[in-house]
Order: structure tokens, then C-alpha cells, then sequence
């Protein structure tokens, strides 16, 4: 059970996230389905969270950086050409493998996206690459044990 909830914790922890927490687990001798489904759950309450706590989250991190210089982060960068590119919907879906899932739920309300098509599309993102993660993780460990 405790390995359990380090998976979800591992999930809901922005750069842990589930390309590194599922694999770990499945190849740790965890059961796939449950690594899946409580990866995304774990990865699922803190986006969620953000989300619904973006206006809260917004005005006190302008409080916090009031008087200081922006220093622009590669990761920013990134998700600006993603939205550009790709809108919303592009960058949610290649999030989870190119600036995280919360970064890029970030980023897309700060640049305008609605909390209900952000939580849409991070919900899609985050189940696909779930599965994408735990059923690669277990179809590839199998190829190399043989018993």
C-alpha cells in the first residue's frame, strides 16, 4: 500500500510526473493497472488544484515577483511555440512529455485558456500518457524477463 501512495505522490510532484513514476513502478513489480490509475489520479488532483486555484495562484505569485525582473525559462519558451504551433488541445497533449502536465496547464490559462477546456484537455493528456507510460513500461519489460 505504502508503495502505492509513492506512486500517487511521485504522480502529483510537477517534474516527477508520470513518465518517470509509472515506468519505476511497473518495473518495480507493481501491479500495471494500479500504477496507471493511481498515476493519474495522483498527476490529476494537483493539476486539478491549479486549475482551480489559478486566479488565487496568479495574483500571489504577481505579489511575490512584484519588483523583480522576469527571468523567461526555456520551459516557458517551449510552451509558448507549443501554443503557437499546436493551440491548447497540442500543447496539453505533448505536455506530459516535453514540459510537464502542470507547467503546461499553467501556461495555457496564462495565455487564455478557459478552466473547463484546460481541465478537459488535461484530462485527456494525462489518461493517454498514463496508459501510453504504464502499457509501453509493461509490454517492453516483458520482452526482456522471460521466464
Amino acid at each position: 500500500m505504502v508503495d502505492y501512495f509513492l506512486v500517487f505522490l511521485g504522480a502529483a510532484i510537477p517534474w516527477l510526473e508520470l513518465a518517470l513514476v509509472i515506468p519505476l513502478g511497473i518495473i518495480s513489480g507493481m501491479n500495471p493497472v494500479a500504477v496507471i490509475i493511481v498515476g493519474f489520479v495522483g498527476n490529476m488532483v494537483t493539476v486539478l488544484a491549479l486549475i482551480i486555484g489559478y486566479d488565487k495562484f496568479k495574483l500571489w505569485l504577481a505579489k511575490r515577483n512584484e519588483g523583480k525582473e522576469k527571468k523567461v525559462s526555456k520551459r516557458s519558451e517551449r510552451a509558448k511555440e507549443l501554443w503557437n504551433k499546436y493551440g491548447l488541445p497540442g500543447m496539453l497533449l505533448l505536455g506530459p512529455i516535453l514540459i510537464g502536465t502542470h507547467i503546461a496547464a499553467f501556461i495555457g490559462m496564462t495565455l487564455g485558456a478557459s478552466k473547463v477546456k484546460t481541465m478537459l484537455w488535461s484530462t485527456i493528456s494525462i489518461g493517454a500518457w498514463a496508459i501510453i507510460f504504464g502499457v509501453a513500461t509493461s509490454l517492453g519489460f516483458n520482452l526482456f524477463v522471460r521466464e
